[in-house]
């Protein structure tokens, strides 16, 4: 597939209906769950004609997403820097395929290409991606649904943080109303179903 460069990409594409942006782990995780749960987002966003956009790597729930998707047909579109081609091996057979000179101009292609978040299991990098798209959400600078995958409780903990931000004052107690949790990928897709129903 052609290598793109990020000022080459605007909006989505109008070939599927929407497009997903999926963040999540590099590594795969202690428990089989979460590549399951993985395998799963990827089939099932396929299976809607909603396209993948994700990190571009073909390592750990990055890679079983991707590979889910493409398996069951779905377009995909992946945004890597060119520091992590390696580390996590760029994925150069997606639909489309990006690299960007720096993290920061990665994550905004990534989003600007996407109509809703979905956020798996992860490390640091999720957890900055989820936490970017959050602030952002709370300037008002977008309403794009963010929704946790808490895939056997991975985002409890997180919730209970977010809740003692709240309680200590440093936040609105409407940063909560920000995100939604899904427990499983069916939860999550019609989640995404009845709001792609109501904003046509």
């Amino acid at each position: 597939m052609p290598q793109l460069n990020p000022g080459d990409m605007g909006a989505c594409s109008t070939s599927p209906d929407q497009s997903v942006c999926v963040y999540c782990g590099s590594r795969s995780g202690t428990q089989p769950a979460y590549l399951a749960a993985a395998e799963e987002v990827g089939t099932a966003l396929a299976q809607a004609n909603w396209r993948l956009v994700y990190g571009a790597g073909d390592i750990g729930l990055m890679g079983q997403t991707a590979r889910a998707a493409q398996n069951a047909g779905g377009d995909t579109f992946g945004v890597i820097p060119t520091h992590l081609l390696d580390a996590e091996v760029g994925k150069r057979d997606l639909t489309r395929f990006i690299v960007t000179q720096t993290m920061h101009e990665r994550k905004k292609v990534m989003f600007m290409n996407c109509d809703a978040v979905i956020v798996l299991p992860g490390g640091a990098g999720t957890l900055d991606e989820f936490f970017e798209v959050l602030t952002w959400a709370q300037l008002g600078l977008h309403a794009k649904p963010i929704i946790l995958l808490n895939t056997d409780g991975f985002w409890q903990p997180l919730v209970a943080l977010i809740g003692h931000v709240i309680a200590q004052g440093f936040a609105a107690p409407s940063l909560r109303e920000l995100f939604r949790m899904a427990e499983t990928p069916a939860d999550a897709m019609e989640m995404l179903r009845a709001h792609f129903a109501q904003t046509g």
